[in-house]
């Protein structure tokens, strides 16, 4: 692509969802609701697990970075959406719209090596019961945290640089309800190819990679489950990890349709972006909580404490 000589741009203007005017406000009751019960959910969550001793173990400790990160993850893009729904401004400044990008790409990366550090949790747990206070040590654990959170921030650096790095001197109409790669980089006034295969080839081995990790930790632990002789001992064991494969579909397969497909459109990736940043993050809490029963009654007991408090 030829450059052209434009001033350059300064602020962005976020289309919304393709196809929804004059369903602003049912937009908003819609998008509000999700906020609220993500943020509640996840805070219960939080709650549950610093107030109950029994839930201090690694399991839940990942499971309490997992509720942070699901709190902080659709508040990249849900507020600002919410106000021009409401009738203010659509524009974002670039600064912002940079911002947007990288804090997305971040916070969905830590998550994205949260689930495979949970799957790796649960296999030590269950393939390795007897040595598994070693394997999964605070140390470990902590290590293990510190190492998504510096993976995400490189994973997201390198994004932001590559499409930012880029002139734009417009068009600025982003084609969503907030800055992502897809939507952005088309509109830089100079070539993307690299930027475009980079950040592809980048979002798609991380994906990749994780999920077969995950993939790896499930196999081996269907076949460990599968050799316990008792039913009750197979079914504790599954019930332990469905609340994490559930979460881990929920995540893998809008990341495929928004990133993965050959063909993009705009009003399916815009819906796909809803599911993950708004309708996954406030299901994770209600996963959790249902289908698992320690969880459950430490949320009553720091609840009932609350009220006689």
């Amino acid at each position: 692509m030829k450059m052209r000589n434009h001033t350059p741009v300064t602020e962005f203007l976020l289309m919304g969802i393709p196809h929804t005017q004059g369903l602003e406000h049912a937009l908003f009751v819609f998008f509000l609701t999700f906020y609220l019960l993500t943020l509640v959910g996840n805070l219960l969550i939080l709650l549950a697990i610093l107030t109950s001793s029994n839930l201090h173990t690694p399991m839940y400790f990942f499971l309490g970075n997992l509720s942070v990160f699901d709190i902080f993850f659709p508040s990249v893009s849900s507020p600002k959406m919410m106000l021009y729904l409401l009738g203010q401004s659509r524009t974002i400044s670039y600064q912002g719209c940079a911002c947007q990008l990288f804090f997305y790409h971040f916070l969905g990366c830590t998550e994205c090596f949260l689930y495979t550090v949970m799957a790796y949790d649960r296999f030590a747990a269950i393939c390795h019961p007897l040595r598994y206070t070693v394997i999964m040590s605070p140390r470990v654990c902590a290590i293990l945290t510190l190492s998504t959170w510096v993976g995400s921030s490189v994973h997201a650096s390198v994004l932001a640089f590559l499409v930012f790095k880029l002139p734009y001197c417009g068009p600025t109409e982003v084609g969503n309800f907030f800055c992502d790669i897809p939507v952005v980089l088309p509109l830089a006034c100079a070539d993307t190819s690299l930027a475009h295969r980079v950040s592809v080839t980048n979002v798609g081995v991380v994906a990749l990679l994780c999920f077969l990790l995950v993939l790896t930790s499930y196999t081996r632990i269907v076949i460990s489950i599968l050799r316990i002789s008792s039913s009750e001992g197979r079914h504790r064991a599954f019930s332990t990890c469905s609340a994490h494969l559930t979460s881990v579909l929920l995540f893998y397969g809008p990341v495929v349709l928004i990133y993965l497909r050959p063909a993009s459109s705009p009003w399916l990736d815009s819906v796909v972006q809803v599911l993950n940043n708004i309708v996954t993050p406030s299901l994770n809490p209600l996963i959790y909580s249902l289908r698992n029963k320690d969880v459950r009654l430490a949320l009553r007991k720091a609840l009932i404490q609350g009220v006689h408090t």
